[in-house]
């Protein structure tokens, strides 16, 4: 397949700036994959589509404020974005500035000095003043999507990270947990629909465009996940029981494919480099909830696998039409997978 498959207009006016006032008052989209038919429905509706013993899978990574603006000692300015620890003072980071970085080059920030020490590909290793998380949380902003057009305010400390967010590490959320609050976690405890957590640390990576014109020489850049024993044992009660593995979000779907890599769902921590695009067939999701995603993403060739790219592509012509919100501040859809998209069998 090629970039070109996953085009589609957008005006700008629906991307979404700001959040609504309360979570789950967003627009939900429901697609049906086996059969490509849409619904307009609301977040707070989710209970009413899923039945006790279905189990939701959340991504407990919690934001880092993790950009961080300096200056040369020439004067010139640097940004830096951090994106992941490297051990004690140091870390991974982007770094962009009118000139390039020497090995050795130093730069101010609020913080104290930073020292650059090398660099692998798009990410340059740098030395901080102190440890590298106490460093951007101390001194950090929240490092809003690149298209939302304002900065940071905040408010967005608080509204750019889901409720349930406790594990440190993530340059970006995983924007389908955003619309959960208090009631509608309730809710949901009351229909019976059980909950686990994985860990994925989103990267920075996740706005990087893709590059390559055929979707087969795209290499994916690497996030951290954990996927516990505990998430696995739920998984196997609730398929046991005839019921479904609910993937919040396309991080959670990432971390549980790839813990189910071998075909079956086993606890597993490291990075991975997944790239699920039209043809993939899935092992451990039966059901997701997902923001908008942007157009020739990496995401929404993700969505596309799931429920199909001709349905996923005409749901997004509907959600335009209407007037849904799109991306990470934006309205949500709920979809179910195109028959043959799933290992073993078609929609669930």
């Amino acid at each position: 397949m090629r970039i070109e498959d996953f085009r589609f207009d957008l005006p700008a006016g629906l991307i979404a700036q700001v959040p609504l006032p309360r979570r789950s008052a967003s627009r939900l989209l429901t697609l049906d994959g086996a059969t490509g038919a849409w619904a307009d429905r609301w977040v707070q509706d989710l209970p009413s589509l899923l039945d006790a013993g279905d189990l939701l899978v959340f991504n407990d990574t919690r934001v880092v404020p993790a950009r961080i603006h300096g200056v040369k000692p020439t004067g010139g300015r640097v940004e830096m974005l951090f994106e992941r620890g490297a051990g004690g003072r140091e870390a991974w980071v982007q770094l962009r500035a009118s000139k390039g970085f020497k090995d050795g080059a130093k730069f101010a920030t609020a913080g104290g000095a930073v020292r650059v020490l090398g660099r692998d590909e798009d990410l340059w290793r740098v030395e901080l003043p102190q440890e590298a998380l106490a460093f951007f949380e101390q001194h950090g902003e929240t490092p809003l999507p690149p298209y939302i057009g304002r900065a940071a305010d905040a408010s967005d400390r608080e509204r750019y990270q889901a409720v349930f967010a406790r594990e440190r590490g993530a340059v970006a959320a995983p924007t389908a947990s955003l619309h959960f609050d208090a009631e509608l976690l309730a809710a949901l405890a009351a229909r019976g629909v059980g909950h686990a957590f994985v860990t994925l640390h989103v990267g920075a990576g996740t706005f990087q465009p893709v590059r390559t014109a055929n979707l087969e020489d795209h290499r994916m850049h690497a996030e951290r996940v954990t996927v516990p024993h505990a998430v696995c044992e739920a998984a196997a009660r609730a398929r046991a029981a005839g019921k479904r593995v609910v993937a919040v979000g396309t991080t959670v779907a990432r971390a549980l494919e790839s813990a189910a890599a071998a075909g079956v769902l086993t606890p597993f921590a490291g990075e991975t480099r997944i790239f699920i695009y039209p043809g993939y067939r899935f092992r451990a999701v039966d059901a997701l909830l997902t923001n908008f995603h942007l157009p020739e993403s990496t995401l929404l060739m993700m969505v596309s696998a799931f429920a199909g790219r001709e349905h996923v592509l005409a749901a997004y012509a509907h959600a335009v039409a209407a007037q849904y919100r799109f991306f990470s501040y934006g309205d949500a859809m709920f979809m179910t997978p195109a028959a043959g998209a799933r290992m073993g069998g078609g929609s669930a």
